[in-house]
């Protein structure tokens, strides 16, 4: 049994969808971020970023409680622990873990930001919201190239690289922008 922690967001979205392939129980505790609540409680004991999402693997390394946080980090625990979604070539393990580490360092955080700037702190930013939107614009494409080149981020295999973006790939539309320069990624988004 799977304790998982989070709310409404593409990284805790990712997670949900590894728990749902994978076929594991789990029971969902929402933290309202928006509330407060992480600071609210001993949730540090489980993320000491004192973000969402996070886990606890009920039945982890020796049969003990194991916490893991950071979306990305959970999704290789997973993988790991259950033989699925990370090939175990080294090519194309190698593959799966730079797409992952693409969707964490770049497609995360770029659309996070253009987000933000987008509902929150539009006005006055201009410069902020151009910057985020034309990177934005480029990390679509470059998903959208890589998906005109094989079926998946990583090849030919579904892996945790596209759980992982998949969510975040999805907010092309709540971006407003044109889909019709990604229709390999829109195909994609699609099947997925």
């Amino acid at each position: 049994m799977i304790d998982f922690y989070g709310m409404s967001s593409p990284n805790v979205r990712k997670v949900g969808i590894m728990l749902e392939e994978l076929g594991l129980p789990f029971e969902f505790h929402h933290v309202n971020v928006f509330a407060g609540d992480q600071y609210e409680s001993d949730f540090w004991k489980i993320n000491p970023n004192r973000r969402v999402p996070a886990i606890i693997d009920r039945e982890g390394p020796g049969g003990e409680p194991f916490a893991v946080f950071e979306s990305c980090a959970i999704l290789i625990y997973l993988a790991e622990k259950h033989g699925k979604f990370l090939p175990a070539d080294a090519k194309g393990r190698s593959l799966a873990m730079q797409w992952t580490m693409f969707q964490a360092a770049n497609v995360g955080p770029i659309f996070g930001q253009l987000n933000h700037f987008m509902r929150v702190s539009r006005e006055g930013n201009d410069y902020s919201y151009g910057r985020y939107e034309r990177e934005s614009k480029r990390l679509y494409a470059i998903m959208n190239q890589r998906l005109e080149e094989s079926p998946y981020l990583a090849g030919d295999t579904y892996t945790i690289a596209d759980i992982a973006t998949y969510p975040w790939a999805a907010y092309i539309e709540q971006h407003g922008f044109d889909k019709s320069p990604y229709p390999a990624m829109m195909k994609w988004i699609g099947e997925i």
